[in-house]
């Protein structure tokens, strides 16, 4: 009799459980298709869903939930931070831009509310050394306070130089504070960090990852690399703090960009620091910006930051509009070139239209399955008439485009699904004739260590090759 109850009752929870298992299933497929995504990943998703249901629940629980249309900041904490910053908003009719590069502005405004800034000058790095002796200078001339925020921070050679700084400086009363990314920092010691807290600097993970938050966080990372120094110096671009962007690392060099920036937009450097700490729980911007204007200084700088949240994919858009007004030339550095269907399809249409479209990516990058997947991409590109260069002396790892002559962007932006739909990324759009000018020459300069990709060579490459490359896109829009 026992035995037969014993059976029954695991008969009836294995049924409850499979009924509750398939009832989650059903959910999820439900919640896929009200949230109205692109047809065809909403598609994959059910499609795996539904084949495989126990791998499909894990899979959607790391990267299939979707956070548009959420705020990163409450309209209430917005108005307060806009209030301390008070920016004055610059009639865009009056400043002699091009029909194109007023309607990037408008685009820009309309997106995220993000200001134009007039009279700002820019210092360009594109090695580590140089990038961080400078940065090294002006941390260690900071008297009033340094907000630092990078992807990652290692605990290595540069890392503890930069650590010791700015523990030097919070002991001389200088207000530090530092976020980092929980992922990218996870091979990061805490005791590195605690170090920093214990000499009185306020550090902090971004999104910290710890169980149970550990599936619904990971897949969502703070790729921007901002400082601001005094409210008068502002560094924004593609380099974290890290050995390896100075020596190589494992590749014979690294080839990256960075910018320094003076004038007027530091503060949206600033502003976007204040956001991302509000979001972490921390609202105590409030330090001192000078919008003071450089005379002899003709950038014309907007700030677009974008990410998982929100309604719009901001950096993606700008992109968008820029390769759409493009009538000479799109010049563009990327580590991993993984575009959207609308970017790819937008390239191909330029050079399609006799514009000059160039792409520069490293030959080997610092990940086999994205080296892949971006190879994947080469064949409808040249198709296409795009021109496409392997970067042969190391790693590169710049993130710029430069279209026509006085358009161009610098930032942590990737063309890759990760940047543009899952990261939050930031760019710095820059209308200035000396600084395209000057962006040109570099890209021209980087030529002479790349390898012009052929047609018929590229079509001959060996099958397994082409096999790896079909195989590892699939994974393109997680990777």
């Amino acid at each position: 009799m026992l035995g037969i109850l014993s059976l029954i009752s695991s008969s009836t929870i294995y049924s409850i459980v499979m009924i509750a298992y398939a009832a989650t299933i059903l959910s999820i497929i439900i919640i896929v298709i009200s949230e109205n995504r692109n047809p065809v990943k909403s598609l994959a998703w059910i499609t795996v869903l539904l084949l495989l249901p126990v791998a499909g629940l894990v899979l959607y629980a790391f990267f299939g939930r979707n956070l548009k249309n959420q705020r990163m900041i409450s309209r209430r904490a917005k108005r307060k931070l806009l209030k301390n910053f008070n920016f004055q908003r610059v009639n865009i009719n009056q400043i002699g831009l091009s029909e194109e590069d007023k309607q990037q502005v408008h685009l820009g405004l309309s997106l995220c509310g993000s200001e134009y800034f007039p009279g700002n000058s820019i210092d360009i790095y594109t090695n580590g050394h140089d990038k961080f002796e400078a940065f090294i200078a002006d941390l260690k001339n900071a008297n009033k306070y340094i907000n630092l925020q990078y992807y990652i921070i290692e605990n290595d050679e540069i890392g503890n130089r930069i650590k010791d700084i700015l523990i030097e400086k919070a002991r001389q009363g200088v207000r530090v504070r530092v976020i980092y990314d929980h992922v990218g920092c996870f091979n990061v010691k805490k005791s590195f960090f605690r170090q920093m807290e214990e000499a009185g600097i306020d550090v902090k993970p971004f999104m910290k990852v710890t169980f149970p938050q550990f599936a619904t966080h990971v897949n969502w990372r703070n790729h921007r690399k901002i400082t601001v120094i005094d409210g008068r110096i502002g560094y924004i671009g593609g380099m974290n703090i890290a050995d390896r962007y100075i020596n190589g690392g494992k590749h014979s060099s690294w080839r990256d960009t960075h910018i320094r920036i003076c004038g007027p937009a530091v503060a949206a450097l600033q502003y976007s620091f204040a956001v991302d700490r509000n979001f972490i729980g921390k609202t105590d911007i409030n330090d001192e910006v000078h919008f003071d204007k450089s005379p002899d200084a003709d950038n014309g700088i907007q700030l677009i930051t974008s990410g998982p949240m929100g309604t719009w994919s901001n950096i993606a858009l700008m992109l968008f509009k820029a390769i759409g007004n493009a009538k000479k030339c799109i010049y563009l550095q990327t580590p991993y070139f993984l575009p959207t269907e609308g970017l790819l399809k937008a390239l191909q249409t330029a050079a399609l239209s006799k514009v000059d479209v160039r792409i520069m990516i490293p030959r080997i990058s610092d990940s086999a399955m994205l080296t892949y997947a971006s190879y994947s991409y080469i064949k409808s590109c040249l198709s296409a008439g795009i021109k496409v260069f392997f970067y042969e002396e190391g790693m590169m790892h710049a993130k710029t485009m430069i279209i026509d002559d006085t358009l161009s962007t610098v930032g942590s932006t990737n063309l890759d699904f990760r940047s543009m739909e899952h990261n939050f990324e930031a760019n710095v759009f820059i209308y200035s004739a000396s600084t395209n000018a000057k962006l040109k020459e570099i890209f021209m300069h980087d030529l002479q260590k790349c390898k012009r990709v052929n047609s018929s060579s590229w079509r001959r490459r060996p099958l397994p090759q082409r096999f790896k490359e079909s195989l590892v896109r699939l994974l393109s829009p997680i990777l």
